[in-house]
């Protein structure tokens, strides 16, 4: 199976709502190692690797987001598979 990486940038109301809890959640779900942290600009960022199959699924969870958030768009930059992680963590922010 392919494995591949991206990094995305969420934007909306995603901070203060348990967004990253949420984020770190889901990736519990499939098999994917990265982080998720917030930005000062008031965006989450979100690093993950791991099969294609299971990073497209966490990334329409990514879409959906929790149910006190709102997500307006996500921004997707697909990378290498590098192997960084060992897990998938919430990191601190800003």
């Amino acid at each position: 199976m392919e494995k591949t990486a991206f990094k995305a940038l969420v934007s909306g109301m995603v901070q203060g709502v348990g967004y990253r809890y949420y984020a770190a959640r889901e990736a519990s779900t499939f098999q994917i190692t990265g982080y998720v942290k917030n930005l000062p600009d008031g965006r989450v960022e979100v690093f993950a690797e791991g099969s294609r199959e299971d990073l497209d699924q966490f990334l329409e969870k990514l879409r959906r987001g929790p149910r006190f958030g709102f997500v307006e768009h996500v921004e997707v930059e697909w990378l290498d598979y590098e192997a960084r992680f060992k897990k998938f963590s919430i990191e601190a922010g800003y």
